[in-house]
């Protein structure tokens, strides 16, 4: 249980240690504050007694403390290390409306330390002097007017000679999605240390972007032969094809790895990697992980068809996974799991058979392991329901989680009835569509079911269904903003 004072020393990404304390207990909460501390090696209660919170004030952050109020049922990672107690700081809130996960808490140290040790000061200032007034942005194609405080730029894909000068006009651009040749990207990015994030859709056979100061790394579409990696990255995403080889820091041991697709093998260079997402169908082999020996951390995510876990008696061989997370596992076998002992600490099942929840359960009951099941369905529903997108709604309310899940699915059939390629199918989809969403806010009216995670699960439904039905983008998007309630 969290106490008050209680202190931790964190692995920060990117290397050496941070430290946070908790500061505030109520009810089922916990106020945790990251401490103004890095060092090397693991540090002392002693080394850590006149340490004062850290101050937030890092891109559009106010300077403000970096306190977060957790979850108390939810036990920090494994890999947090409990130093004991020492008396919080004077000038440690010890409350905040801040939710988060225990996990942002180190993440946030790293992007703040980033932002001191790496941004020069002039590009500080400029962020921060940046008014909210429109600029002409020229990037040797039709001029465009944006707003100075714009984050987020898309480079126009035919243009084959970009004005790269034009970013300047942008002091507080930290995003750029761009698609095909470099064209000067990567030097620009390296001149431009604010821009710390880039999507690059069917990039060149060799990227290099060792010289950049990104953090996070999107690559989709055909992916690049050979793919160079900045040492501060931490977050890199493969959406589409992976690399076939990548050159990285230390072999990828501070990227947190992102791949949409069951691997057949690591990815050639990133051996070292500790923190791995996965995205795919069908049935997972861990033995194509079997060059992830350093692997720590473990989340995997299953789309249609929901397949099983293969070899699952390697997750022994992985000596420093603490935290296995399956989500959507519809598929797998309990029986498949390693039976404890093993290094995992921590398994977080999001999705399965009740059937197989409870033999999961049962296996891992007096063992280390803490288990944590929600969304547990039976075969029942899961025979009408698995292919719905609404199906987890039944885990908030199982009643209005059912009529949403049955209006989708009216919905979907009359989609379906619809003749294809007919021109007039997108106009006869519309009283479909407006239906299913008067349907919706009635639920939310009866219920308050749609937070935020459903309302964005109820539109990814309504545009797929749209886009069945021949309807453009736009129109989609202006009709769910008309009609929804939520």
């Amino acid at each position: 249980m969290l106490r008050v004072g209680d202190v931790a020393a964190m692995p920060l990404p990117l290397g050496g240690y941070g430290a946070c304390q908790v500061s505030g207990v109520s009810g089922d909460c916990a106020t945790v504050c990251a401490l103004d501390w890095h060092s090397d090696e693991l540090p002392t209660l002693d080394d850590l007694a006149s340490a004062a919170p850290l101050i937030l004030d890092h891109h559009g952050w106010s300077g403000r403390p970096d306190a977060l109020m957790v979850d108390s049922s939810d036990p920090p990672p494994p890999d947090f290390v409990w130093l004991g107690q020492q008396p919080v700081h004077p000038d440690t809130p010890p409350e905040t409306n801040t939710l988060g996960a225990w996990e942002s808490i180190p993440r946030s140290v790293a992007f703040q330390r980033r932002w001191d040790l790496h941004v020069p000061a002039a590009a500080k200032a400029a962020y921060r002097d940046a008014t909210h007034g429109p600029v002409m942005v020229d990037l040797g194609d039709v001029p465009r007017t944006m707003y100075a405080t714009a984050s987020s730029l898309t480079l126009p894909a035919h243009l084959a000679d970009v004005r790269w000068p034009a970013l300047d006009a942008l002091p507080q651009l930290t995003t750029v999605r761009c698609s095909g040749p470099d064209r000067g990207l990567a030097e620009a990015l390296t001149a431009r240390p604010i821009i710390q994030s880039l999507v690059w859709d069917d990039p060149p056979h060799t990227v290099d972007l060792s010289t950049t100061h990104l953090t996070t790394l999107t690559i989709s579409g055909t992916g690049p032969r050979l793919l160079r990696l900045p040492p501060e990255l931490i977050d890199l995403h493969v959406e589409g094809e992976p690399p076939a080889a990548v050159e990285a820091a230390g072999e990828g041991r501070w990227i947190h790895l992102s791949i949409a697709a069951f691997p057949g093998v690591a990815p050639n260079g990133l051996h070292g990697v500790r923190r791995l997402d996965l995205r795919g169908s069908g049935d997972l082999s861990l033995t194509a992980l079997a060059a992830l020996t350093d692997l720590e951390w473990l989340h995997i995510r299953w789309n249609h068809p929901h397949g099983g876990l293969l070899d699952g008696s390697r997750l022994s061989g992985f000596s420093r996974l603490h935290t296995l997370r399956l989500a959507d596992a519809y598929g797998v076998d309990a029986s498949s799991l390693s039976h404890p002992p093993t290094s995992v600490r921590r398994l977080d099942v999001n999705g399965i058979r009740r059937s197989q929840s409870e033999l999961l359960m049962a296996r891992h009951r007096g063992t280390p392991v803490r288990v944590t099941v929600w969304g547990a369905k039976s075969d029942a529903w899961l025979a009408s329901n698995i292919d719905n997108p609404l199906r987890d709604w039944v885990d908030d309310d199982e009643q209005a989680g059912a009529a949403a899940c049955e209006a989708y699915a009216s919905a979907l059939r009359a989609i379906d009835h619809l003749p294809a390629g007919d021109p007039a199918t997108a106009t006869r989809a519309q009283p479909i569509l407006r239906h299913l969403i008067e349907q919706l806010n009635t639920i939310e009216e009866r219920s308050e079911i749609i937070d935020t995670l459903r309302r964005e699960e109820a539109a990814d439904a309504f545009f797929d269904l749209a886009q069945r039905a021949g309807v453009t983008d736009s129109e989609a998007a202006d009709w769910f903003d008309e009609w929804r309630d939520f």
